[in-house]
């Protein structure tokens, strides 16, 4: 029989908007009078999925619904969905950082995770400190830390600075040590979202080769959340897919990643945000409009590799004679960067501003197709990434080709090539 070190049973998490804690005294009250009486929580009868493009009538929403899996042991559990899909409240829960509303989870052996920068480190204490305090919690003697000490400090490249409190580390910095400490302290279950995104990208490889080492050598269990899915195909041995708080599906690696995106890839042309206070954004910049306009004679007519497609787009800038320019990113529906194309640097009056990227005829191969912009203030400085805003679909012109194979590649461009 396998060895289940993780079962997740009928999980479900529910918050209150606007609140913090439990909530008020009358509901607290109601909810006691109910239990006394032997009868359910009234409010775990009311909520509404978490979907944040959508007003909603309830004040309570459920960050996550009847959630069941179970990991074995020495696998690696890759969790993908879009942003506000209950990824990370499922890892704090499984963390113990927050308590489920309903259901229960069974863990079989220590837990390090590694969830969001600020989180697991002492502020006040040294590198050195921390990475004693993180040990002992994890249960090791001192002499096993100290055995694994310089490998730790070696791994983050803090050298320099392990005796300095946190506080004063960079965000990559911190990451970087938080994440070695998690790796080489040797707990049996590792959990791992998003946060590695702050690394940089040889320090993210680094990350991904020691996941890939402590499972597949040393026989771990990782839990690993990423929007990168060619990461999540590299590392992981199965996949659960959530959408809006629930599981979607929960299968082999290429199986669910697929159905993933084809779900979301297919699912908007357009996204228009009228209403500044709605809109994707922050302080800096928000995304009034992105849009994939085809040049097409016939509305009705699908996306073919012959056709012209314009990437529109509109933003409002709340800073006053920024340094912005904006670029896009193209992705395959298996998350490869086709291309990231930018525009020139420009100083921009607050206000809303939009621009368009035109993809010519005859350059994209046939395939799903997703659309990231990327607003960069300064030529170095990202003010927001809209990740996977848009999508489309290219179909194949076999009446125009002739061609009834499959092409290899990303692009086919129409060069100019000769045979004499």
């Amino acid at each position: 029989m396998s060895d289940i070190v993780i079962e997740v049973n009928h999980l479900s998490k529910q918050y209150r908007l606007g609140q913090i804690g439990t909530g008020s005294m009358a509901h607290d009250i109601n909810r006691w009078w109910y239990r006394v009486r032997g009868k359910e929580d009234p409010y775990m009868k009311i909520g509404e999925e978490n979907e944040r493009t959508t007003k909603g009538n309830s004040e309570y929403v459920w960050a996550l619904q009847e959630v069941d899996f179970k990991v074995e042991h020495g696998k690696v559990l890759g969790i993908i969905g879009r942003n506000g899909a209950g990824k990370s409240t499922l890892l704090k829960i499984l963390s113990r950082t927050t308590a489920p509303t309903k259901g229960n989870v069974k863990i079989k052996g220590r837990v390090a995770s590694l969830l969001e920068v600020g989180t697991g480190f002492h502020p006040e204490l040294t590198g050195r400190e921390n990475i004693f305090l993180n040990g002992a919690i994890l249960g090791m003697t001192k002499n096993e830390i100290k055995h694994k000490f310089d490998d730790i400090v070696s791994f983050a490249g803090v050298e320099r600075y392990v005796d300095t409190p946190v506080k004063r580390y960079s965000s990559g910095m911190y990451v970087r040590l938080a994440f070695s400490v998690a790796a080489h302290l040797e707990p049996e279950i590792l959990i791992v979202d998003e946060v590695l995104a702050v690394g940089d990208a040889e320090f993210q490889k680094k990350c991904l080769g020691k996941m890939k080492d402590v499972s597949s050598n040393d026989g771990r269990t990782i839990l690993f959340v990423s929007h990168n899915m060619t990461a999540i195909k590299n590392l992981c041995d199965s996949v659960l897919y959530m959408r809006n708080g629930r599981v979607a599906e929960m299968g082999p690696t290429n199986q669910v990643i697929n159905n993933y995106l084809s779900h979301y890839v297919n699912s908007s042309l357009r996204q228009v945000f009228e209403d500044p206070t709605e809109a994707p954004g922050n302080e800096l910049v928000k995304v009034k409009r992105i849009e994939v306009c085809p040049r097409l004679d016939n509305e009705l007519s699908p996306i073919t590799v012959n056709t012209q497609v314009d990437i529109e787009f509109e933003f409002w800038n709340y800073i006053e004679n920024k340094t912005i320019n904006l670029s896009l990113h193209l992705y395959t529906i298996a998350q490869e960067c086709v291309f990231n194309v930018g525009t020139p640097a420009l100083k921009l009056s607050k206000g809303l501003h939009k621009g368009i990227c035109r993809i010519p005829a005859n350059l994209l191969n046939d395939g799903i197709y997703s659309v990231s912009m990327m607003v960069v203030a300064d030529r170095s400085s990202v003010m927001y990434h809209y990740e996977h805003a848009v999508s489309f679909e290219v179909q194949e012109n076999r009446d125009a080709s002739g061609w009834h194979g499959k092409w290899p590649g990303f692009v086919r461009p129409m060069l100019d090539f000769t045979l004499e």
